[in-house]
């Protein structure tokens, strides 16, 4: 490694930044390619009738990727970035094909366990690894760009495998796209993305501040999730955020269908979300580098709630959509706001960590959301599960404006 210390920031850093970005597109893409198509095959297919169970993928991706995301901070810290992220496409090879040839769902979940762990791996080694180029003045713009390639691929392979599935059937075609994605990955993280570790060292070398004592796991755990009124307030904000959208995720399709749309349309429907939401960051992460972090979020949860409440209301593909758009604007003014608030409050030697226990509880929302909506549903229906959610939405955000301060020290 040369002596020359590293600059930090988006522009000296352009190439690897890019490459970064493209990385993260095919890490969304593999998880939008069952956005649209999977409540479908668990119902044509496999003959699940329980809501409950047909979420239960989304549970295992859930817990999965969750726990992964707390071990993936940990372990880069440990044994560098990019071998984690190529560890992560590694484990994801075998995705594709059992997604094809699972003669039982049994195999489908067991292809979402793997597709967590490698999301854990590969998603949170590319936010990780941004985080290190960018350095604190544009943290904020480089978690949006981030956040806006992973989930507009998230919505771009949605629409894609919605229209393959509507053309030439539910299976295995859809799923072709997903060893493109692999390939593509993979051969980008082995061969062309170099290591940001050394990144961390530079930063902390010209911290204004002094760095405090070292913390063991238990405490940057202990100061995450409760002790730290902002940091732990931004664990349950990304804990509901992704609970909603698990509800999207799982449930959305099947009220789409119970509407009497087709496999065309749930497929638009299923992208327009995401494809909002990843287009939608590219302005709120440079805006809360501008205006600050928390007012984005808290607003971003209360536009969520409005978004999921105009969805169990609407009974057309117009409702529907609107509900769409509001539900990806109000997440991306949430999304890559928490990752930098992280940012603004962790030091860079515990960022790391600080950013899976913060990913783990986020992504906790993923199984949570699911049981939660699948026993909902199950119970009082598919309009109750949705207006459930809607609630504990509105709350989350309603919290976040008690108890969070700005955690962006001079914005603007």
């Amino acid at each position: 490694m040369s002596d020359v210390a590293p600059s930090l920031g988006l522009w000296p850093n352009r190439a690897q930044f890019g490459l970064l970005l493209l990385v993260n597109a095919f890490v969304g893409a593999m998880v939008g390619m069952e956005r649209s198509i999977l409540p479908a095959i668990a119902t044509d297919e496999f003959h699940l009738a329980a809501r409950t169970a047909i979420l239960s993928f989304i549970v295992v991706f859930g817990l999965s990727k969750a726990l992964t995301n707390y071990g993936a901070g940990r372990l880069s810290d440990r044994f560098g970035r990019k071998r984690i992220l190529v560890a992560g496409w590694l484990v994801a090879a075998p995705v594709p094909f059992l997604l094809m040839w699972a003669p039982q769902w049994s195999w489908v979940l067991f292809a979402n366990l793997l597709l967590g762990v490698s999301q854990g791996l590969t998603w949170s080694t590319t936010v990780i690894m941004k985080i290190d180029l960018a350095g604190p003045k544009n943290r904020g713009l480089a978690m949006g760009l981030n956040e806006f390639t992973g989930y507009f691929a998230v919505g771009a392979a949605a629409l894609a495998t919605g229209w393959i599935a509507a053309r030439y059937g539910l299976r295995p075609q859809p799923f072709y796209l997903g060893v493109g994605f692999v390939v593509c990955g993979l051969g980008l993280s082995a061969l062309a993305v170099r290591e940001t570790h050394h990144f961390v060292a530079h930063e902390t070398s010209l911290a204004a501040q002094p760095a405090t004592a070292a913390l063991s796991q238990r405490d940057i755990f202990w100061r995450t999730t409760f002790a730290d009124r902002n940091l732990s307030s931004i664990c349950q904000v990304g804990l509901f955020n992704n609970l909603n959208d698990g509800l999207a995720w799982g449930l959305f399709p099947l009220v789409f269908a119970a509407a009497g749309l087709g496999l065309g349309e749930i497929g638009w429907l299923a992208a327009l979300y995401p494809a909002v939401w990843g287009a939608s960051q590219l302005v709120t992460g440079l805006l809360s580098d501008r205006i600050g972090r928390k007012w984005l979020i808290v607003g971003g949860m209360w536009v969520q709630a409005a978004g999921i409440a105009l969805i169990a209301l609407a009974h057309g593909v117009p409702g529907f959509a609107t509900g769409s758009v509001l539900l990806g604007l109000g997440t991306a003014m949430v999304y890559p706001t928490l990752l930098a608030a992280i940012g603004d409050v962790a030091e860079p030697r515990w960022r790391a960590s600080a950013v899976g226990v913060y990913r783990l509880w986020r992504d906790l929302g993923y199984a949570v959301g699911a049981l939660v909506a699948g026993v909902a549903a199950d119970l009082v229906g598919l309009t109750g599960a949705i207006w459930l959610v809607a609630g504990l939405t509105f709350v989350s955000g309603t919290i976040a404006a008690l108890r969070m301060t700005e955690t962006l020290k001079h914005p603007g």
